[in-house]
């Protein structure tokens, strides 16, 4: 069996880094026990997209105050995700892996029987914790149950279960609203992440996904851990402008400024550390960093999308949640589709081709969102998500890829984190700026308002597409400094065969 499998080799030295050679029966039961809980995670942040209008209408909240519900769970997720990444390196990724399921599983309860808005917005930051412990340490298990000959398959296969997870979750979501109400959702959660419980425990061996070393294990850095977390948590307030004051004023200059300060002394202290939370030094290469920035801005322009299409389709056009559901389906198709293609080709001609072409689709997508209104046939909106799709899946598994060709083998751990990091700070930084932005046209038009009151009220209505022009004028400028640093980045290859 699989577990015998890997049970087995707890009695014999750990392989090296990402050299572990398992039969594809093995390594493939191993994944689909990660992969089970990427789904469920990856799925679950769709489902709230959906389900945002029924809890607004719930608690009675307008835009400013559902779009928190996202908000604060992407925000928490980017915050802990690298401290938890490191976090794993030290006590074990398996451990962290469960852990976090247990986490997710809690939030999820606590969402569903929430009496309040307030502590709804607490069981989602209980989620979000479990949630980036599982996002942290997900690549690095990834790739060490596959060998290093086989990196691209092992990103391509996970990247495929994220799609899919986010193509079914907005579908599910539509179905299950149709029926049922949005607490029975969360509740409906508890069953996949259970099953991804008792699989991980059972199959999973510490010493592999771990990769485990002899010898003295390195101290946490908790001032790294807790300076970054405050300092992601100010840029994306500042960004959010939740407390609804001047840009000028003594609040938002002061937290620039601490921002600033607590970046330098993050920085300085990273430098320092004989054991730091992430190593800086890697920064230096210069592919490396190109890289990172390219995937930034990618996501910073992506997720507009599955943050306001959501509310374009069901609160400003009026169609049902299962149809919704179904439309946004395609973007998610359209990723799974290229992503399983682009990372296979992109190792055998270089992956620079599909990152190129994947931001010239993100680039034209922008351009055709940033024209719609509120009659342009469901035909193009259902086109032109597709497209965006494909365009995610070509830069985003060969991005991935040239990232991690850029560093060594011994830097997969940390550099994986990393990457999701990237991801989620780019959809948190890429929500928050949605939202300020349509919610500042909105605002200053005199409509701060429930989501459901923009239905059949004009002025409502064209003062949210007014909004949405100017967030997708910013989606096209972040769209085409990606695709001018991918133009740029050119691979160079570091990776070690395991033959």
């Amino acid at each position: 069996s699989a577990r015998r499998y890997l049970s087995a080799s707890a009695n014999t030295p750990a392989p090296p880094a990402n050299q572990t050679d398992a039969p594809a029966a093995n390594k493939w039961v191993a994944f689909t026990a990660i992969g089970i809980a990427f789904f469920t995670m990856v799925a679950s942040m769709g489902m709230v997209f959906i389900a945002l209008s029924q809890i607004a209408d719930t608690f009675g909240v307008t835009l400013r105050s559902a779009s928190w519900i996202v908000i604060v769970q992407g925000l928490t997720i980017s915050a802990f995700m690298l401290p938890m990444g490191r976090f794993a390196d030290i006590v074990g990724r398996k451990q962290v892996h469960l852990i976090g399921l247990i986490l997710f599983a809690s939030g999820s309860v606590i969402t569903a029987l929430a009496p309040s808005f307030g502590l709804l917005i607490l069981a989602r930051i209980v989620t979000a914790v479990g949630n980036s412990m599982g996002q942290s340490v997900g690549t690095a298990m990834v790739l060490s149950v596959f060998p290093a000959r086989e990196r691209g398959k092992a990103i391509g296969a996970q990247t495929t279960s994220v799609a899919i997870g986010g193509a079914i979750g907005p579908v599910i979501a539509g179905l299950w609203l149709q029926f049922f109400s949005w607490e029975t959702l969360f509740l409906m959660l508890t069953i996949p992440i259970g099953i991804a419980f008792i699989a991980g425990y059972f199959i999973l061996d510490e010493k592999i996904v771990s990769q485990q070393r002899s010898g003295a294990k390195p101290n946490f850095d908790w001032m790294g851990a807790i300076v970054s977390g405050v300092i992601i948590i100010i840029v994306v307030i500042l960004i959010n402008n939740p407390f609804d004051v001047a840009i000028l004023s003594p609040l938002i200059l002061g937290g620039i400024v601490s921002a600033v300060l607590l970046l330098a002394f993050f920085i300085r202290w990273e430098l320092k550390s004989s054991s730091p939370m992430l190593d800086l030094r890697m920064f230096k290469n210069i592919m490396f960093s190109m890289a990172i920035a390219t995937r930034f801005l990618g996501f910073l322009g992506t997720t507009t999308v599955r943050f306001l299409m959501p509310i374009y389709l069901i609160s400003l056009r009026n169609i049902e949640e299962a149809a919704a559901g179904g439309i946004l389906f395609l973007t998610s198709l359209g990723m799974a589709g290229a992503a399983s293609s682009s990372g296979r080709m992109g190792d055998k001609i270089g992956e620079r081709p599909f990152t190129i072409v994947g931001f010239s689709f993100l680039v034209a997508t922008a351009v055709a969102f940033m024209v719609f209104t509120s009659e342009t046939s469901f035909w193009m909106v259902s086109v032109v998500l597709l497209v965006n799709g494909i365009a995610m899946g070509l830069w985003g598994v060969p991005n991935n890829s040239t990232i991690l060709g850029s560093v060594s083998k011994e830097s997969f751990g940390v550099v994986g984190a990393l990457t999701n990091l990237t991801r989620n700070v780019g959809n948190v930084a890429g929500q928050a700026i949605a939202s300020a932005v349509v919610v500042g046209v909105m605002v200053a038009d005199g409509f701060d308002i429930p989501l459901s009151d923009i239905t059949g009220n004009k002025a409502a209505s064209d003062s949210f597409m007014n909004g949405w022009k100017y967030a997708y004028m910013l989606v096209t400028i972040f769209s085409l400094i990606g695709l001018s640093l991918a133009i740029m980045t050119k691979p160079t290859k570091n990776i070690e065969s395991d033959e």
